[in-house]
């Protein structure tokens, strides 16, 4: 867990002033200064002292020793260590001993690659911070550092800043700034000097407020600075995720609790069988050496390898499929996920304002394409007569300023979508511009909500005319006009009953989620035109053109990826800064279930009615960053392992109080990268299901590994208890070296083999596995005890002949050489759950076919190459031993044959259909 380091003496800034309820002048009165002089060095100085300097805290990560020794907490790693200075001490076996020691430590590297640094989020926070900003000090403009900033500095800022701190806006000349990383807000806020009215009023709606690592993209603005470092929203934002705690995941609690189940059966077997033995006068050095090799034997010590090496294969798959994981255990995560709460900018849509319908007076028009491409066509309702377009076009081009090319975008993202509507119009925005320079314009004002400028050109009738082109909300232009431009390019009177057909239409799209503007224009006679004068009062009596609906156009492959999402019993909810009725109308294109509330409705719900309403929500519309951490959290009181997907600063304490957070690799912020999980190299809602779905192929995959190493566990297990029960070869069956041989050859390679073999069909047509699951369940568990039975009874009938027939070290050769070779046949076993193992389908997997070459490969030189003789105390077999161990090895395929056909006939064929081709073993509750 992050810890943040606070300011030495630095004194707490105020948070509960609501300063955008407050008038700026007195604003300014309550900070002590006047806006024109602004602070004193001095005073600056002081206030330095006093707050602090605007950065935020650092967070403390923990030392690499200290981590690396955290990872010997684990039971297993305890034993091994045990096992390891017994072995060197009193038994005196130092290349067993080194071996095991070695093997600790191995594991504990392991360990460290799945961590993390505590504080990464934290310190990724601390980058964003800007390098200056202009700040008026000793009544001059100067500019400082921003850490360098106080409580009552005056700083001015202008088109293209970053925000250096949380202010109270003095003055604002068309300012907007882009507070998506911040509020989720999908276009850039207009800002104004006017008090806002209201309680807790959301940070998108704070008007006259502007925050730390927002960016000004209009106009210029003069603020006083209300808040510094931790301070500031974004600041809090980090006191949030610093809060947070790592989470596990499913499969590490699952592991954790098998672990314990593993230690607690294979402790209980040791301490019988060192009872047995010392019970019938064995040495203390035979006892200590056969319980050092039971203990190795007994417990999964190629556990961590493995599953590390599947999680490993999982990366990379995902990784192809554009997602990065940076947490090996994230990908079975993703596997089990139940719930996703994606965020819509940029995720679900493509963070490009569109304009998608046009309506002139008696035409409406539907426009296709998507983004700032300038391909797609307007098209008209058949049967009408053709209009030309270019006099309800030429506003949108000649009264914006942003710049289309090449699909990229320069400037405001809504005049983005005007340009390239009046691309696909047919106009040539540079040379139109060129042909019709501007002559006066009037800026953006949220005092009167539009945009004028001014052109010399021609009239319908060919005559000089200086034209005023307008751009805006409709109510305003509405207010303003007089007159209409009919189909025919003539002005008609907009009489109340046009007035009403324009307000209903603009309903229209306003109810469909859609951002309305509109447009209209004036013709100046160019002689008496003035563009120095006062332009705000001529902008009357226009004559209204068209209404434009935009939207940020959901991706195309988001609602394809939702509906296979449902398919696989995931909920999947909308979360977003923009408003309810926006968010709720591209929810329903997508195919979002539920209802659409806001994060303050979401906020006044108590925990157990928040509880009872989750399952009905889809979709959270103006929230802040508790709502969404609050949200994962009611989610995972449902029971429901979640995934949060994000690309702001807002959605970084949630990303990681998530079971997987999920960041944007090309919109997100770096905050968000360092506190997620995983992060999507196309920010494409799409690849999260891809993700799902790999997830529980890997899943499926580790299943099968596991039942294949129990299975095996038990049969080494009752290999040693059974030869201390029955006194064979002295009670020692396998000396440690050759167990771990066995361990980390054979079994290793099956079980990668496993893991890295093609997953069952159907996966995405199952409902979620619940987290509670266990990875294995009484009626698998009865047939793995079973399967050890017969591994561990044939292993020890093979010693007990061959120690009759010839002598221990023939015996315990050709014991270890049956246990192996019956691991290979086991783990074709439990490749499938019903299908006998005498089908073209189990050897037609290429992965596990190369896994026993190498597996044979290794049975064959532990007991015949020279070197690994002398390590491993083995010694070479006759061609009859050899088939000796092999027949023998084939009986744990008989039961496993007799286990199928029992289980087919019991079961209904229809159960495999159901769980999409394998039988669900595990209780569905």
């Amino acid at each position: 867990m992050a810890q943040l380091t606070a300011v030495p003496d630095a004194e707490p800034q105020s948070k509960d002033t609501p300063w955008y309820e407050l008038p700026g002048d007195k604003v300014a009165a309550s900070m002590e200064v006047n806006p024109v002089q602004g602070l004193t060095s001095a005073e600056a100085a002081a206030r330095l002292e006093r707050y602090g300097p605007n950065k935020f805290a650092e967070g403390k990560t923990e030392p690499q020793w200290h981590a690396f020794m955290r990872q010997y907490y684990d039971p297993m790693q305890i034993v091994l260590l045990v096992a390891g200075v017994g072995s060197i001490w009193p038994l005196g076996q130092y290349g067993t001993g080194i071996v095991l020691l070695l093997l600790t430590v191995f594991n504990a590297v392991l360990g460290l690659h799945q961590e993390g640094k505590a504080a990464a989020a934290v310190a990724a926070l601390q980058k964003m911070m800007i390098i200056k900003a202009k700040v008026r000090r000793d009544a001059e403009l100067v500019t400082v550092a921003a850490d360098q900033l106080v409580p009552g500095d005056i700083v001015s800022i202008e088109a293209g800043d970053i925000v250096p701190a949380d202010g109270r806006l003095l003055h604002a000349s068309t300012l907007e700034v882009a507070e998506s990383a911040l509020t989720g807000e999908s276009v850039p806020v207009s800002k104004g000097v006017d008090p806002v009215a209201g309680e807790n009023v959301p940070l998108g709606d704070r008007t006259d407020m502007v925050f730390m690592n927002t960016n000004a993209t209009r106009g210029t603005g003069q603020f006083v600075v209300t808040a510094t470092g931790m301070s500031t929203e974004v600041g809090h934002i980090s006191g949030l995720l610093a809060q947070e705690e790592e989470t596990t995941t499913p499969l590490t609690r699952q592991l954790a609790k098998l672990t314990n189940q593993i230690l607690f059966i294979a402790g209980a077997a040791v301490a019988i069988s060192m009872i047995l033995n010392l019970s019938r006068g064995e040495t203390f050095t035979t006892v200590f050496t056969a319980a050092i090799a039971f203990a190795i034997s007994a417990i999964p010590t190629g556990l961590p390898a493995v599953v590390t090496t599947i999680l490993s294969l999982g990366t990379q798959m995902l990784a192809r499929a554009n997602a990065i994981v940076k947490r090996l255990r994230s990908t079975e995560t993703l596997g089990s996920t139940s719930a996703i709460n994606s965020d819509k900018t940029g995720t679900l849509t493509l963070n490009q304002m569109t304009a998608v319908e046009l309506t002139i007076p008696g035409r409406r028009y539907t426009i296709s394409g998507s983004g700032y491409s300038t391909e797609g066509n307007i098209k008209r309702v058949a049967g009408q007569p053709d209009v030309p377009l270019e006099q309800f076009m030429l506003p949108m081009m000649l009264a914006s300023d942003a710049v289309v090319t090449n699909g990229e975008l320069i400037g405001d993202p809504t005049e983005g979508a005007l340009v390239v509507l009046a691309e696909k119009g047919g106009l040539d925005a540079v040379n139109t511009r060129a042909t019709f320079p501007r002559v006066a314009d009037l800026p953006f004002d949220a005092a009167y909500k539009f945009m004028a400028t001014f052109h010399r050109m021609q009239d319908e009738d060919g005559r000089d005319v200086a034209r005023c082109f307008v751009k805006g909300a409709p109510d305003q232009l509405l207010a303003r006009s007089t007159t209409a431009l009919d189909p025919d390019l003539r002005p008609v009177p907009a009489d109340d009953a046009f007035r009403e057909r324009y307000l209903a239409e603009n309903a229209r799209l306003g109810e469909q989620g859609l951002r309305v503007l509109a447009t209209a224009r004036k013709d100046f006679d160019p002689a008496t035109f003035d563009p120095n004068a006062d332009l705000l009062p001529l902008v009357d009596g226009l004559t209204l053109l068209a209404l434009v609906g935009i939207v940020d156009p959901a991706r195309p492959q988001a609602k394809d990826a939702i509906a296979e999402a449902k398919s696989a019993g995931i909920q999947v909810r909308m979360i977003t800064g923009d408003h309810a009725v926006t968010a709720e109308a591209i929810a329903r294109q997508l195919g979002i279930e539920g209802r659409a509330i806001t994060g303050a409705e979401f906020a006044a719900m108590s925990d157990d009615e928040a509880l009872a309403a989750i399952d009905g929500i889809g979709v959270l519309a103006r929230v802040t960053p508790e709502d969404k951490v609050r949200l994962v959290e009611t989610l995972k009181r449902r029971g429901h392992v979640v995934a949060m997907t994000g690309d702001g600063v807002n959605d970084a304490p949630a990303l990681k109080r998530a079971d997987i957070g999920i960041a944007m690799g090309i919109t997100g912020t770096e905050v968000s990268k360092e506190a997620a999980a995983m992060i999507l190299t196309d920010d494409d809602f799409s690849t999260i299901v891809k993700a799902v779905r790999i997830g529980r192929g890997l899943y499926d995959n580790l299943k099968k590994y596991i039942q294949f190493q129990m299975g095996v566990l038990m049969g080494f297990i009752v290999t040693f208890l059974g030869a201390s029960i029955f006194n064979i070869v002295g009670g020692v069956p396998f000396v440690p070296l050759q167990t771990l041989w066995v361990n980390f050859t054979t079994q290793v390679f099956q079980a990668i083999g496993l893991g890295y073999g093609d997953p069952a069909p159907g996966l995405m047509k199952r409902k979620p596995r619940p987290e509670k699951e266990p990875i294995l369940a009484g009626g698998t568990l009865a047939w793995l005890a079973v399967a050890g039975l017969v591994l561990g009874g044939t292993t020890l009938g093979v010693i007990w002949w061959a120690d009759d027939a010839h002598n221990r070290a023939v015996a315990r050769t050709m014991g270890v050489t049956t246990f192996a070779i019956a691991n290979v046949f086991f783990s074709y076993c439990v490749k499938d759950d019903r299908k006998s193992i005498f089908t073209v389908e189990t050897f037609a997997d290429r992965r596990l076919l190369k896994a026993t070459a190498l597996s044979g490969v290794a049975i064959l030189f532990g007991a015949e190459l020279g070197i690994l003789q002398r390590i491993l105390g083995t010694v070479s077999l006759t061609g009859k031993e050899w088939v000796v161990c092999l027949l023998a090895a084939l009986s744990i395929v008989a039961a496993s044959e007799i286990q199928k056909l029992i289980r087919r006939r019991r079961v209904p064929q229809a159960a495999e259909s159901e769980t999409g081709g394998v039988l669900a073993l595990e209780p569905t509750a």
